[in-house]
């Protein structure tokens, strides 16, 4: 599968976690490795630029640690996306259903997003694209995004599961930097 960027060696496979059956992508590896998370953090920033992005949205808590760094390099605004209870205001939820569970995402009501913006959505893993599609719609449904202008931005893509083409079926952009 696809590995442009020969980041996959950092990546370990977890057998049985979080529950059996699941085969758990661990990117430990790849963020303690100085050289492979520089090179994934640039790699991420560019294709932000590329997409013309306005805004860095990220869901707990993995993509937290990317979109930081992208945020950061493009001196764009840093949306949240949390799991219940977690955000101090008001907030719209967004309930989903994860290949081994069911859970729900929030955003403050009070953030700063227009119907203009160009938002990169950036998790680590993209496996049903539950998690991705419910910020997603988090954003269309509460701050009129087009979905035409929300690139959904991942390390791992597991295309088996479906979530990378379910995406995109909805009118999502979708990148991601490893294929298995």
């Amino acid at each position: 599968m696809s590995d442009p960027l020969d980041l996959k060696k950092y990546v370990r496979t977890v057998e049985d976690f979080p529950i059996p059956g699941i085969q758990f992508k661990d990117i430990t590896s790849l963020i303690e490795t100085p050289e492979a998370f520089v090179k994934t953090c640039n790699e991420l920033t560019r294709v932000s630029a590329e997409f013309n992005s306005t805004l860095v949205a990220s869901i707990e808590s993995r993509g937290f640690i990317f979109a930081g760094s992208i945020a950061h390099d493009l001196a764009l605004p840093f949306v949240l996306a949390r799991k219940p209870g977690k955000l101090p205001n008001e907030t719209f939820q967004k309930s989903f259903d994860l290949e081994y569970g069911s859970t729900s995402i929030e955003i403050q009501k009070n953030t700063q997003i227009t119907e203009d913006e160009r938002v990169v959505i950036v998790d680590d893993l993209v496996a049903t694209g539950g998690t991705a599609i419910a910020c997603a719609e988090l954003l269309t449904e509460n701050f009129d995004v087009k979905e035409s202008n929300i690139l959904i931005l991942g390390i791992i893509d597991l295309p088996d599961l479906g979530g990378s083409k379910l995406m995109k079926d909805r009118g999502y952009n979708i990148e991601t930097l490893i294929s298995y």
